[in-house]
Protein backbone atom coordinates (compact mmCIF):
# COMPACT_ATOMS: atom_id res chain seq x y z
CA UNK A 1 0.00 0.00 0.00
CA UNK A 2 1.46 3.39 -0.94
CA UNK A 3 1.81 6.09 1.67
CA UNK A 4 -0.94 8.16 -0.01
CA UNK A 5 -3.50 5.36 0.33
CA UNK A 6 -2.36 4.38 3.84
CA UNK A 7 -3.74 7.65 5.22
CA UNK A 8 -6.76 7.80 2.92
CA UNK A 9 -9.68 5.94 4.54
CA UNK A 10 -11.65 5.98 1.27
CA UNK A 11 -8.97 4.10 -0.64
CA UNK A 12 -7.60 1.97 2.21
CA UNK A 13 -9.56 -0.85 0.59
CA UNK A 14 -9.35 -0.46 -3.19
CA UNK A 15 -12.55 0.05 -5.18
CA UNK A 16 -14.04 -3.06 -6.73
CA UNK A 17 -13.35 -3.93 -10.33
CA UNK A 18 -15.85 -2.20 -12.64
CA UNK A 19 -17.61 -5.48 -13.51
CA UNK A 20 -17.98 -6.40 -9.82
CA UNK A 21 -19.21 -2.87 -9.03
CA UNK A 22 -21.75 -3.06 -11.86
CA UNK A 23 -23.05 -6.41 -10.56
CA UNK A 24 -23.31 -5.03 -7.02
CA UNK A 25 -25.17 -1.86 -8.00
CA UNK A 26 -27.47 -3.76 -10.39
CA UNK A 27 -28.32 -6.12 -7.52
CA UNK A 28 -28.90 -3.18 -5.18
CA UNK A 29 -31.49 -1.74 -7.58
CA UNK A 30 -33.27 -5.12 -7.58
CA UNK A 31 -33.70 -4.81 -3.81
CA UNK A 32 -34.35 -1.07 -3.36
CA UNK A 33 -36.47 1.79 -4.67
CA UNK A 34 -36.27 5.40 -3.55
CA UNK A 35 -39.15 7.61 -2.48
CA UNK A 36 -39.05 9.74 -5.63
CA UNK A 37 -39.36 6.70 -7.88
CA UNK A 38 -42.18 5.26 -5.78
CA UNK A 39 -44.00 8.61 -5.84
CA UNK A 40 -43.58 8.91 -9.61
CA UNK A 41 -44.90 5.39 -10.16
CA UNK A 42 -47.89 5.96 -7.87
CA UNK A 43 -48.69 9.30 -9.55
CA UNK A 44 -48.97 7.69 -12.95
CA UNK A 45 -52.12 6.14 -14.36
CA UNK A 46 -53.00 4.33 -11.15
CA UNK A 47 -51.38 1.08 -12.28
CA UNK A 48 -47.99 1.23 -10.56
CA UNK A 49 -47.56 -2.54 -10.81
CA UNK A 50 -46.78 -2.97 -7.13
CA UNK A 51 -48.36 -2.59 -3.71
CA UNK A 52 -46.81 -0.46 -0.96
CA UNK A 53 -46.71 -1.94 2.55
CA UNK A 54 -46.19 0.15 5.68
CA UNK A 55 -44.51 -2.15 8.21
CA UNK A 56 -44.83 0.17 11.24
CA UNK A 57 -47.09 0.06 14.30
CA UNK A 58 -50.69 1.27 14.29
CA UNK A 59 -49.68 4.41 16.23
CA UNK A 60 -47.06 5.20 13.58
CA UNK A 61 -49.52 4.48 10.77
CA UNK A 62 -52.00 6.90 12.34
CA UNK A 63 -49.36 9.65 12.44
CA UNK A 64 -49.00 9.38 8.69
CA UNK A 65 -48.57 6.93 5.84
CA UNK A 66 -48.30 6.87 2.07
CA UNK A 67 -51.65 7.28 0.30
CA UNK A 68 -52.87 3.90 -0.85
CA UNK A 69 -50.40 1.96 1.30
CA UNK A 70 -51.42 -1.24 3.00
CA UNK A 71 -50.78 -1.44 6.75
CA UNK A 72 -49.04 -4.70 7.66
CA UNK A 73 -46.78 -4.44 10.71
CA UNK A 74 -43.63 -6.54 10.43
CA UNK A 75 -44.59 -8.87 13.28
CA UNK A 76 -47.87 -9.71 11.53
CA UNK A 77 -46.42 -10.56 8.11
CA UNK A 78 -46.23 -14.34 8.68
CA UNK A 79 -49.86 -14.65 9.73
CA UNK A 80 -51.54 -11.99 7.56
CA UNK A 81 -49.58 -11.57 4.31
CA UNK A 82 -51.31 -14.30 2.36
CA UNK A 83 -54.77 -12.91 3.20
CA UNK A 84 -53.78 -9.35 2.21
CA UNK A 85 -51.31 -9.68 -0.66
CA UNK A 86 -51.24 -11.32 -4.08
CA UNK A 87 -47.96 -13.17 -4.74
CA UNK A 88 -48.10 -12.16 -8.40
CA UNK A 89 -47.86 -8.44 -7.48
CA UNK A 90 -44.48 -7.07 -6.30
CA UNK A 91 -44.38 -5.42 -2.88
CA UNK A 92 -42.49 -2.30 -1.76
CA UNK A 93 -42.00 -2.08 2.00
CA UNK A 94 -41.22 0.96 4.11
CA UNK A 95 -40.86 1.94 7.76
CA UNK A 96 -39.86 5.18 9.54
CA UNK A 97 -36.61 6.03 7.82
CA UNK A 98 -32.98 5.20 7.23
CA UNK A 99 -32.36 4.54 10.92
CA UNK A 100 -35.06 1.85 11.10
CA UNK A 101 -34.73 -1.68 9.76
CA UNK A 102 -38.42 -2.60 10.03
CA UNK A 103 -38.88 -2.42 6.26
CA UNK A 104 -35.86 -4.69 5.80
CA UNK A 105 -37.24 -7.24 8.27
CA UNK A 106 -40.66 -7.02 6.64
CA UNK A 107 -39.13 -7.47 3.18
CA UNK A 108 -37.21 -10.51 4.43
CA UNK A 109 -40.36 -12.06 5.91
CA UNK A 110 -42.26 -11.45 2.67
CA UNK A 111 -39.45 -12.85 0.51
CA UNK A 112 -39.35 -15.97 2.70
CA UNK A 113 -43.08 -16.38 2.01
CA UNK A 114 -42.48 -16.20 -1.75
CA UNK A 115 -43.22 -12.53 -2.54
CA UNK A 116 -41.22 -10.36 -4.91
CA UNK A 117 -40.21 -7.44 -2.72
CA UNK A 118 -38.20 -4.23 -2.64
CA UNK A 119 -37.48 -1.87 0.23
CA UNK A 120 -38.19 1.85 -0.15
CA UNK A 121 -35.03 3.71 0.85
CA UNK A 122 -35.59 6.62 3.20
CA UNK A 123 -38.93 5.35 4.47
CA UNK A 124 -41.73 7.60 5.62
CA UNK A 125 -39.25 10.23 6.85
CA UNK A 126 -37.90 10.92 3.38
CA UNK A 127 -41.34 10.66 1.80
CA UNK A 128 -42.40 13.60 3.97
CA UNK A 129 -39.06 15.43 3.66
CA UNK A 130 -39.31 15.33 -0.14
CA UNK A 131 -42.71 17.01 0.06
CA UNK A 132 -44.98 14.16 -1.03
CA UNK A 133 -48.57 13.97 0.17
CA UNK A 134 -49.35 11.61 3.04
CA UNK A 135 -52.43 10.51 4.95
CA UNK A 136 -53.17 10.68 8.67
CA UNK A 137 -56.23 9.72 10.67
CA UNK A 138 -57.34 13.34 10.12
CA UNK A 139 -56.93 13.37 6.32
CA UNK A 140 -54.28 14.21 3.74
CA UNK A 141 -51.33 16.49 4.39
CA UNK A 142 -48.28 17.76 2.56
CA UNK A 143 -45.29 19.62 3.96
CA UNK A 144 -42.85 21.78 2.05
CA UNK A 145 -39.92 19.83 0.68
CA UNK A 146 -36.72 19.96 2.71
CA UNK A 147 -34.15 21.72 0.51
CA UNK A 148 -31.50 19.26 1.72
CA UNK A 149 -33.41 16.28 0.29
CA UNK A 150 -35.33 17.60 -2.72
CA UNK A 151 -35.09 20.40 -5.29
CA UNK A 152 -36.56 23.68 -4.06
CA UNK A 153 -38.97 23.83 -7.00
CA UNK A 154 -40.37 20.30 -6.30
CA UNK A 155 -38.93 19.10 -9.56
CA UNK A 156 -36.92 16.05 -10.49
CA UNK A 157 -33.56 15.88 -8.73
CA UNK A 158 -31.98 14.67 -11.96
CA UNK A 159 -30.62 11.43 -10.54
Amino acid sequence: MSSSTAVNPVLWVAPAAPSAAAAHFRASLAFHADVSDVAAALAGDGHAGFVVVDSRSTESWDQGHLPGALHLPTALVPEQAEALLDKSVPVVTYCWGPGCNGATRSALALAELGYQVKEMLGGFEYWVREGFEFETWEGRERRAADALTAPAEAGDCGC
